[in-house]
């Protein structure tokens, strides 16, 4: 694992505390960290059904075989909802619910998940076990509509495993309202024309990457994630526009110029810190660091307000250009209320219940017209997991799923490369344990460290918004031209 093979060397975790300007995890040594895992005897959540993901559908993805995730008649559509959802919330939803209805037809489902229950005994109620989908039973795509003190993180992320899995968690009805009218005008806009061919159109990609002097985790981001990211979809999608701002162009005002400027992308992808801290736990929750951060080095006392871009700084009257944001940073898409940290508490204080992001709830839910998903961590991004035991960046998952979207996959079923990762990493890390613990067979360090990191960051990417939502019409990256 590149960058922390000796055991001595230490983790530096992305996220930044805006109290302080220091890391919002203390730097940890890297056999700290292994010799802590080796004393916790918890597999990762869900690990048969992880193993059966592995070892049985890795032809179809997920769902049934002989069914087509890109037709939601084929696959269906449910919305998830608690048992005391608000009404004004349902009703506020209704053209997107009415819109799916039509799409699906008979496998459109409206199920609630009751307090208490886990993934298992929800899926139970509704006939299905440790499965590929079968949407008779309980629809491909799910839209979880709810807090996560409503529906749990961890339902969501283990229904991940083999569902098209996202949640709509706004601040209020009005903003559902506007975030269903988007999608909706969205989705009749990407029908293909009479003769079958998409109209063609100047797409972008932009790809948005801090690196800031001395900082280990967004060194690693911008070199190994976004750069790679950068080659391999430019030569890939060429009827897309793929452009970047790594380093030194990263600013604030760049970033606010591609959400809300006249030539933002139509996807979005950023790698940065996230900002934490006990200020940001409510109203910075989200917020992205950008290159205006001196970085560590210099950095000294509270982050100045211009140094992120967190929701107040987006204009309510201002449409949101990107139609999907991927962010790669640390707490980006929420918060959890358990800490998923080895061998106890860790720096980040973790509040009394589990919440989502409040920018991503500013992008998805804008008065004058929003962003379709955004898609990011809950809980920390460790910028250690990309380099995979000292071989080339593990970006070819993240790259699936961006060059499915791009060519109008629908975002639920994109997804499916990451959690395929998740699935085959998490499965050797319990082998790899399974075989420390009863026959003590040696797993070093580096090995043990890098399994369990790159498994926890995969695990927790989730989808804020409608996982059946589309970039593009089908086709439109031009796979397959010279």
């Amino acid at each position: 694992m590149t960058g922390v093979a000796a055991a001595d060397a230490p983790l530096v975790l992305n996220g930044i505390d805006a109290d302080t300007g220091a890391y919002l995890t203390p730097q940890l040594a890297l056999a700290d960290v292994a010799r802590a895992l080796r004393d916790d005897p918890t597999p990762p959540p869900g690990v048969r059904q992880l193993r059966r993901r592995r070892q049985d559908d890795e032809d179809h993805f997920g769902v049934i075989y002989g069914r087509d995730p890109q037709d939601l008649a084929s696959v269906g559509w449910g919305v998830v909802v608690p048992p005391d959802v608000d009404p004004a919330v349902l009703e506020a939803l209704d053209p997107l619910l009415r819109l799916r209805e039509e799409q699906a037809g008979d496998l459109f489902q409206r199920l609630e998940l009751r307090p208490g229950e886990d993934k298992d005994d929800f899926l139970a109620r509704y006939g299905m076990g440790p499965s590929v989908a079968d949407p008779h039973k309980v629809p491909y795509y799910l839209l979880l509509a709810g807090s996560p003190d409503e529906i749990p993180f961890d339902v969501q992320y283990q229904l991940a495993v083999s569902y098209a899995v996202g949640r709509l968690d706004l601040e209020d009805a009005e903003a559902c309202a506007a975030y269903a009218a988007t999608v909706v005008a969205a989705e009749r806009s990407l029908d293909v024309p009479a003769d079958g061919v998409p109209t063609a159109s100047a797409r972008r990609l932009h790809l948005f990457a801090t690196r800031h002097p001395g900082d280990t985790p967004t060194t690693l981001s911008a070199s190994r994630l976004a750069e790679p990211l950068h080659q391999e979809l430019r030569e890939a999608a060429r009827t897309w526009h793929v452009d970047t701002d790594i380093g030194a162009g990263a600013t604030r005002t760049r970033l606010e110029d591609l959400l809300t400027g006249p030539q933002a992308p139509d996807l979005l992808f950023t790698a940065s810190h996230g900002i934490g801290g006990t200020r940001a736990h409510r109203d910075l929750a989200g917020a992205l660091l950008c290159q205006n951060w001196p970085g560590p080095l210099a950095a000294r006392g509270p982050v100045n307000e211009e140094q992120y871009l967190a929701a107040h700084h987006l204009r309510s009257d201002t449409p949101v250009g990107p139609k999907v944001v991927f962010s790669f940073a640390g707490f980006g898409a929420g918060t959890p209320h358990v800490s998923d940290y080895p061998g106890g508490p860790d720096g980040a204080e973790l509040p009394a219940t589990g919440f989502t992001a409040r920018l991503p709830q500013r992008l998805l839910g804008a008065p004058a017209g929003g962003a379709l998903a955004f898609v990011g961590h809950v809980g920390r991004a460790w910028s250690c997991s990309f380099p995979w035991r000292g071989l080339a960046a593990q970006v070819p998952p993240l790259q699936s799923t961006l060059l499915a979207l791009m060519d109008g996959a629908r975002l639920g079923w994109a997804m499916e490369s990451l959690t395929s990762r998740y699935a085959e990493i998490a499965t050797e890390l319990t082998r790899r344990m399974d075989g420390f613990r009863r026959y003590g067979k040696r797993i070093d360090d580096a090995d043990l460290v890098g399994l369990w990191t790159a498994t926890h960051d995969a695990r927790v990417h989730v989808v804020l918004g409608d996982p059946a939502v589309r970039v593009a019409p089908r086709g439109s990256a031009g796979l397959g031209m010279g």
